[in-house]
């Protein structure tokens, strides 16, 4: 089923639009945005979700004519993505038809919208977006972790990070060289990294035990030296991290 984000200005516009969307048992899901901003970033959003992701889009209805960014400009942005959703225009001047059609537009939709018209609209989309070669699926790679510099992605070795720390909905991955910031929970490097030797010894710290030199106690207090810095261990963490490190080769 398709999943649909459809993108007018003016309000009254847009409520028919989902309406007559969400009437049609081709469409899963339809969204609404009021201006090509807002598009935007609920299409980053589905980008960052992955084609299969819960957050998807696989065609946006769009009017022209819209303050700022208008639906032209937008689909010309769109046009420069890996795998774009799809594009129909709804408006109400046929003037721009050539220009959208340019911008591989699967189908050009007069205002006022009737109900047979947008039916046939969205049987083309359901058509393109199945005929879409399907792209692969590749499995992360479990010996690096990919991680923004400047705009630049690099591949930093999991055995190279001595340990990450929790900062909200993201971590801050701490190597010998620097430190890096991801958007993944602690609880989710946690899981993942388990079997790597990673183990939990604070709310907000997971660390290598292979990079722990020194486990310390101070007035019943527990700490481990990770390179130059020195960590808490939490009460509820220490046992298990003593076991693990008694038995460490």
């Amino acid at each position: 089923m398709l999943r649909a984000l459809a993108v007018d200005d003016e309000r009254p516009s847009l409520e028919e639009l989902l309406y007559l969307l969400n009437a049609d048992p081709r469409v899963g899901s339809a969204e609404g945005a009021d201006d090509a901003t807002g598009a935007l970033r609920r299409i980053n959003r589905a980008l960052t979700s992955g084609p299969g992701g819960a957050e998807a889009i696989d065609v946006v209805f769009l009017d022209i004519q819209m303050p700022g960014l208008d639906g032209l400009d937008l689909a010309r942005l769109l046009t420069g993505l890996a795998a774009p959703p799809l594009v129909v225009f709804v408006t109400a001047h046929e003037d721009f038809a050539v220009q959208a059609f340019d911008l591989k537009a699967v189908d050009y939709v007069l205002k006022p919208v009737r109900k047979e018209r947008l039916a046939e609209a969205v049987r083309r989309a359901a058509e393109h977006r199945d005929a879409r070669p399907l792209i692969p699926v590749h499995e992360p790679d479990p010996d690096h972790i990919p991680v923004e510099l400047g705009g630049v992605t690099r591949f930093v070795p999991v055995d190279d990070i001595t340990h990450a720390e929790a900062q909200g909905d993201y971590a801050r991955l701490h190597t010998t060289q620097g430190s890096h910031l991801v958007r993944i929970p602690l609880s989710t490097l946690e899981e993942r990294w388990r079997a790597r030797g990673f183990v939990r010894i604070h709310r907000r710290h997971l660390v290598a035990l292979r990079h722990i030199a020194e486990l310390r106690l101070d007035a019943g207090t527990v700490s481990v030296l990770v390179g130059p810095v020195e960590l808490q261990v939490s009460r509820r963490h220490t046992r298990e991290l003593r076991d693990l490190l008694m038995r460490r080769p």
